[in-house]
């Protein structure tokens, strides 16, 4: 079967899967996707010739190639397992590619059993936002057989533009948990850095003049200046609730490996502290905010 023949579904048509369906239209894939009511609208996908179907089950049946762009391990293990699911539409030779962001221990089960309903498994977790899903621009960090890499890559590039091997399987959720820990905690350590010079009366241009000028140079800095500026967060729309679930997710995986995690713990009280107290939908910029009000109380 050549590439554009296969028959492609999506699971998961959210702020990132509908950037990723529409890119795959893009590029002329077969596309089908999974009805659920927090999909965003889907009337230009269908108008595109997408199929909606009921369950998982259903369009496993009708695709070649599934690809998974839900919350976490929970979802995943849902659309995976229940009744209707996709594993009992599943049919021999289909690849599930799992976009997701997951707890390793729990995507080698996955895997294991993908394979033995007869089908095949990547997973593949992405960076960047749904600005660049939208244009084809993702980060992706795949784990899984090369030689299967190999054969999605044209599917693969269809919506990323940077993409890594990483290895086995589970290796490409290592490695998206490892950069969120880097990427959550130095915002985080940022955030907090701001709120306290805010609360010693350093100006907000003089601190970030100092850290764009010294050890503080960078990504992070550039994505969390507007809001230390001005409390414009749109650089960097992720949600604390998504950050407290990833390094919720880091720590089961440092635990399963055995590794150190002091630091880590530290960042997931703060982002916990967060979201106790009500701020869950609210950005990692704007922690700068939460955490000055924290110490003002």
């Amino acid at each position: 079967m050549s590439s554009k023949q296969q028959r492609v579904g999506m699971i998961g048509v959210g702020l990132m899967g509908h950037g990723i369906a529409s890119s795959l239209q893009r590029h002329d894939w077969p596309l089908s996707f999974l009805e659920h009511p927090g999909n965003q609208p889907v009337e230009d996908l269908i108008a595109k010739g997408a199929t909606a179907y009921p369950t998982g089950a259903a369009l496993a049946s009708h695709s070649d190639v599934i690809i998974l762009c839900v919350t976490g391990t929970p979802q995943v293990e849902e659309v995976l397992f229940s009744d209707g699911g996709v594993l009992e539409g599943l049919h021999s030779g289909t690849v599930v590619i799992d976009c997701s962001t997951a707890i390793p221990s729990s995507t080698l089960r996955i895997a294991e059993a993908v394979e033995a309903a007869g089908g095949r498994f990547l997973d593949a977790p992405m960076t960047r936002t749904p600005k660049e899903a939208a244009e084809g621009r993702l980060n992706l960090i795949v784990g899984g057989d090369h030689e299967l890499f190999e054969t999605q890559l044209p599917l693969l590039q269809s919506y990323a533009e940077n993409i890594t091997h990483a290895g086995s399987v589970g290796s490409g959720h290592k490695l998206k948990l490892l950069h969120n820990f880097v990427s959550v905690g130095f915002s985080t350590v940022l955030a907090e850095a701001a709120a306290c010079a805010e609360q010693g009366s350093i100006e907000a241009e003089v601190l970030v003049d100092v850290l764009a000028h010294g050890g503080g140079a960078g990504t992070v800095l550039e994505r969390l200046r507007p809001y230390i500026l001005s409390r414009d967060d749109s650089g960097f729309r992720f949600s604390i609730a998504n950050a407290h679930k990833d390094l919720g997710y880091y720590l089961t995986m440092a635990n399963d490996t055995g590794a150190t995690k002091s630091a880590a713990a530290g960042i997931y009280q703060v982002l916990d502290d967060a979201e106790s107290s009500g701020h869950a939908h609210s950005t990692i910029p704007e922690l700068v905010s939460i955490l000055t009000d924290q110490a003002r109380k």
